[in-house]
């Protein structure tokens, strides 16, 4: 049993005492992150501070200006933090106490990035634009993707990458202070206002065939409709099987790419996905339907709900990758309660329907409590 404990590098600059406190949690790895997006984070026992705000998404290595020059799409540097290189300095310390490190990269989650280039992000049916999501059906951000993942890996040296939002972001996931909440959009809905309608998108269903102006119709009225039953019904079947077509292919090919990549510049390090078996599903875990189409070493499933929940999306990951490790991404924080024992069932259920390994979020945001918890649970795994 694996285990894998997420970090910013903030959690282990000017703290002497983090390094130790992740080591005794008995974690076999930690992802640090390397490429994220907007986040106002709790640091509850570092000796300096007590919130870091990190005001937009960036790049926790140095933005080398001969790799990113001529580009619209350029990762900003963190100005939260001393250096250009605090993966580095953080990933250091780390193996220093003999600690593998993976680097935790964000792919398609940028505001700023969004704003920069508006016609590179989501747009729905409607009209209105996800500015933090930046759609993959896009050339630009495909090779914006490919050039972040190249950097990482040639500067970061890492043990392994877990690639985050590989795959464009919809609806849900979106920005500060959400207020949509009263439009009682059920998940069908939210996924069919995550359908993209931007320049490429509308081009790619154009080309396989599919008559966008109509399309588009058809999802603003189902949208405006009432919650449907699926996205399929709300489409139809023969046009939601297109439309789910050109939208998965789009994510295998990224996908493929970026792990062809990373399996070419450094051929010995873990490659971790975050991955959906849903076709429709955007954002953090994207889809990898209707096939993973690469070899990975571990898929990484959403558990934060608790096992009961948890546990379909589980199975279709099973069976959408049979041969693949499981890995379960597992919340101790709010609205999770400090309780040792709970903790211990929600992993034990987890492992018995197939999770092979565990990625704990957050050893840097939760408090000694909570690192307790995550210690006494993985203790009791043996």
């Amino acid at each position: 049993m694996k285990s894998v404990a997420h970090v910013y590098p903030w959690d282990i600059i000017g703290d002497p005492g983090a390094v130790q406190r992740i080591a005794d949690l008995g974690v076999d790895a930690v992802a640090l992150a390397a490429s994220y997006h907007t986040v106002r984070a709790a640091t509850p026992l570092h000796p300096e501070h007590r919130l870091v705000d990190a005001r937009h998404a960036a790049l926790y290595l140095p933005v080398r200006p001969e790799v990113w020059a001529g580009r619209r799409l350029t990762p900003a540097e963190p100005s939260w933090v001393d250096g250009p290189d605090s993966y580095g300095q953080a990933r250091d310390a780390l193996k220093a106490a003999g600690l593998p490190v993976y680097a935790w990269t964000v792919l398609t989650h940028s505001s700023r990035l969004g704003d920069l280039a508006p016609d590179l992000v989501v747009r729905n049916a409607f009209g209105d634009r996800y500015p933090y999501a930046l759609c993959t059906t896009q050339p630009e951000v495909v090779e914006y993707a490919l050039t972040l993942v190249r950097e990482i890996v040639t500067q970061g040296q890492p043990d392994g990458v877990v690639l985050e939002a590989c795959g464009p972001l919809g609806f849900f996931h979106g920005g500060h202070h959400e207020k949509t909440e009263g439009g009682d959009w059920g998940k069908v809905r939210q996924a069919l206002l995550s359908l993209c309608f931007c320049g490429a998108c509308s081009a790619g269903y154009t080309e396989a065939g599919i008559a966008v102006d109509a399309l588009r119709a058809r999802v603003r009225a189902a949208v405006d409709a009432g919650e449907p039953d699926s996205v399929d019904s709300a489409l139809g079947a023969e046009l939601a099987a297109q439309v789910a077509a050109v939208r998965t292919s789009a994510v295998a090919r990224l996908r493929a790419l970026l792990v062809g990549e990373i399996r070419e510049l450094a051929p010995g390090i873990r490659v971790i996905v975050h991955a959906n078996a849903d076709q429709w599903a955007t954002g953090p875990f994207a889809t990898a339907a209707p096939e993973l189409g690469v070899e990975v070493d571990a898929i990484v499933a959403m558990c934060w709900p608790g096992p009961e929940a948890s546990i379909p999306g589980i199975e279709a990951l099973r069976k959408l990758a049979p041969q693949t490790r499981i890995a379960g991404y597992v919340l101790a924080l709010p609205p999770k309660p400090v309780d040792s024992s709970a903790m211990r069932a929600e992993l034990t259920a987890l492992s018995a329907a197939g999770v092979e390994e565990f990625h704990l979020y957050h050893a840097g945001l939760a408090s000694g409590a909570r690192l307790a918890m995550i210690r006494s649970a993985l203790d009791s795994l043996g």
